[in-house]
């Protein structure tokens, strides 16, 4: 008997953001793994076209599965990038995490696809990588990556409202939620010009911050902690690039290790 679309619990949406390609590795990190017994789970991947890659950003390909996510009614959206791979149980993790509903926005460890690979933990703003941690912990912080990451649809939908509608690619229309910063503008008094620069991900963490989102989406108390996301260092990701390298690269994770 088929069971009425209704009837089942839209618990996660899985988002890919893709150029169009990606590593057998990522695959295998991705569909290996374990899906827990009686689970509701959806894949929304969406490629951002690389025959015209201008203004078609990371953001636009967030922004889409932010649409569909939206528009369907799923509980949790859960970014992977298509550089990130997910290690064995990294499910069966965020599942016991989810079904607590006690944190709106956490990640998954990874680091920098650079040599020296970094941590992308951190505190503050031009200050480089938090590293007062070890793997094994629940790192509390004001900004993280995109790349393994679970937002609560009470947190998306706030964010969702308060954005302008757009269109990233001609014939579709959605919200602004993610975005790239880069913005140069002039100050007279002090007759100089000015840049930002920036990620999407680090964007969006401030703004949620900066424009109560917290609070306006039920979490007061996540509003008032000067670090609310969190990072849990046990699901440790390894950051790919096309040739198959994967980082950290030169044993840097050796210094997390207690």
């Amino acid at each position: 008997m088929e069971i009425p679309e209704q009837a089942v619990a839209k618990r996660i949406m899985v988002g890919i953001p893709v150029t169009g390609l990606v590593r057998f590795e990522w695959v295998m990190g991705r569909y290996n793994q374990t899906v827990p017994c009686n689970w509701s789970q959806v894949d929304c991947i969406e490629w951002i076209k690389t025959e015209a890659p201008y203004k078609h950003l990371v953001a636009d390909a967030r922004n889409i599965i932010a649409q569909r996510f939206i528009e369907r009614d799923y509980e949790w959206l859960f970014f992977i990038d298509h550089d990130v791979v997910l290690p064995p149980g990294t499910v069966l993790r965020w599942n016991e995490r989810m079904r607590k509903v006690d944190v709106p926005v956490w990640c998954g460890l990874y680091f920098s696809k650079s040599v020296p690979a970094e941590p992308l933990i951190y505190r503050g703003r031009g200050n480089s990588f938090y590293d007062k941690w070890k793997i094994g912990d629940e790192v509390w912080c004001d900004g993280i990556p995109m790349g393994c990451t679970m937002i609560h649809k009470s947190i998306l939908k706030t964010v969702y409202d308060e954005s302008e509608e757009y269109e990233p690619m001609v014939g579709i229309k959605v919200r602004k939620v993610f975005e790239t910063p880069c913005n140069e503008w002039y100050d007279p008094e002090k007759r100089a010009w000015h840049k930002a620069v920036g990620t999407e991900d680090l964007h969006w963490c401030t703004r949620v911050m900066k424009d109560n989102i917290f609070k306006k989406a039920g979490w007061p108390k996540y509003q008032r902690k000067k670090y609310p996301f969190m990072v849990d260092t046990n699901i440790f990701c390894r950051h790919i690039d096309f040739n198959g390298m994967q980082y950290p690269s030169k044993g840097e994770e050796q210094e997390f290790i207690r």
